[in-house]
């Protein structure tokens, strides 16, 4: 079963209605490319697959680890899918992560998002470590200069552009917790996935 929603969110704002919120997400794309679309795979693919995702997510984090490889290989980089990842954080630090996975260029996106994934024990979860000096580093690793972390962090209107993304997700197709995954934007599976049953669920639709 997938983490439950997040708890630890307390600014969230309420959900926005579904047409204000495609407006406003289309303006926000359109105005600040860090809110963009991050995908992987050719958009013209037959089966479209959204997974809304945490990276402080254990369940997430295995799917990436274990599951993921195969779908980049056999599915994504031979054109059946085209993979969206939307950022639903589940407590404030991966919103932080999220916050600057989403400034880096959209090239280093899905590298660095994998890379947090499978250091999550070590940089969000480890004891005696400050998780935000620990994604700093990997942040510097990616090429992010410090004064940039630093702004991103302190950035008020990306972090309000992810929350209400989230929102959207709740009120619009009741996601509550990670891993989520919507193939064609009309099935949806809200739980950790095998790669058969998920490679099933995109033959049935392809």
């Amino acid at each position: 079963m997938p983490v439950t929603r997040r708890a630890l969110i307390a600014t969230a704002t309420p959900a926005l209605l579904f047409g204000q919120a495609l407006s406003l997400r289309a303006a926000r794309a359109a105005t600040d490319p860090r809110m963009a679309v991050r995908a992987a795979g050719n958009p013209a693919a037959k089966v479209h697959v959204e997974e809304w995702f945490s990276l402080t997510c254990t369940h997430c984090a295995r799917f990436a680890a274990e599951v993921f490889p195969q779908i980049r290989s056999n599915l994504i980089d031979t054109g059946k899918v085209y993979y969206i990842f939307r950022d639903f954080p589940l407590d404030q630090i991966a919103l932080a992560a999220a916050m600057i996975a989403r400034t880096l260029p959209p090239e280093r996106y899905e590298p660095f998002v994998l890379s947090l994934l499978s250091t999550q024990d070590r940089w969000a979860f480890a004891r005696d470590v400050n998780p935000q000096d620990e994604l700093q580093k990997m942040a510097a690793l990616a090429g992010m200069p410090a004064d940039l972390f630093q702004k991103t962090l302190a950035d008020d209107t990306l972090r309000q552009a992810i929350m209400d993304e989230e929102n959207r997700a709740q009120a619009e197709y009741k996601i509550e917790g990670t891993p989520t995954f919507r193939f064609n934007d009309k099935e949806q599976v809200g739980q950790e996935m095998t790669y058969d049953d998920f490679a099933k669920k995109v033959a049935s639709l392809s």
